[in-house]
């Protein structure tokens, strides 16, 4: 089972949500339960965790203090969020320190479900596919460069593009889209960068942010489906993204644009 640190500073709280996830998943325990931030990290300095989940607003020191200090010693924790504020403004941190999920008081059962399964698939790929953070945390695989033909990377470079652009609501893992070109998945993100001088994960969320707009100003579809169309699962991530790279709401700019 993966372990789960679990950072909360009311009791009943922390207990509820212990209980939910008990219930509601099989491949995660929770084996340590801190009261704030400080506490979270005396715990980190001596075992290391799969999963921190942590609420944002807390005695001694917050939520956000504490994710960017996870972050400096293992960049590649996944670090779910759990507050009552519905503030875009702390949402927009989280998401900066690149946070799994972020989840609302009182929590949906099934949004806490979506977001452990997609945090248990990135545990599952990581010990099937590459270092991990409990071994070698701040260190990335070397990756050995393949021999290529002259325009042989631009060529799977315009491949790679036209396959996210062809399927922005598909499954657009790193892992997946090394696979569809043969890449190890360390060097398709390098080559990726350095054909188009942005970052793969963010041509990804262009794409669907576009394919989103699309929707939203052609259609009538409910909110959630416009975000399970673009290739989020998670209406509530969905909509924390699109206004942080848009500067406004789904439903405020469908309100603008559309007919």
């Amino acid at each position: 089972m993966y372990k789960i640190l679990l950072v909360e500073d009311e009791e009943i709280i922390r207990t509820g949500i212990k209980h939910l996830i008990t219930k509601v998943s099989s491949e995660f325990e929770i084996v340590k339960e801190a009261a704030h931030g400080k506490e979270a990290l005396a715990y980190l300095q001596t075992e290391i965790p799969d999963v921190v989940i942590t609420d944002i607003r807390m005695r001694e020191m917050d939520g956000l203090s504490l994710i960017a200090k996870v972050r400096e010693r293992y960049p590649h924790m996944p670090l779910l969020i759990i507050s009552g504020y519905s503030d875009f403004e702390y949402a927009q941190k989280a998401l900066r320190f690149g946070v799994s999920d972020y989840l609302l008081k009182p929590i949906n059962r099934m949004a806490l479900v979506s977001a452990l399964e997609r945090i248990h698939q990135t545990l599952e790929r990581k010990e099937t596919g590459g270092s991990t953070d409990r071994t070698e945390p701040h260190i990335e695989t070397a990756t050995k460069e393949p021999i290529m033909k002259s325009g042989e990377g631009k060529r799977l470079i315009r491949k790679i593009k036209e396959y996210i652009q062809a399927h922005p609501e598909g499954d657009l893992r790193l892992q997946t889209l090394s696979d569809y070109i043969h890449l190890n998945p360390a060097y398709l993100s390098q080559l990726f960068k350095s054909e188009t001088a942005i970052n793969l994960s963010d041509f990804i969320m262009q794409i669907r942010i576009e394919r989103a707009k699309h929707l939203l100003v052609q259609t009538d579809l409910k909110i959630y489906d416009v975000a399970r169309l673009s290739g989020y699962q998670s209406p509530k991530h969905f909509m924390l993204v699109f206004k942080q790279q848009v500067g406004t709401s789904p439903g405020s700019y469908r309100e603008e644009y559309g007919s």
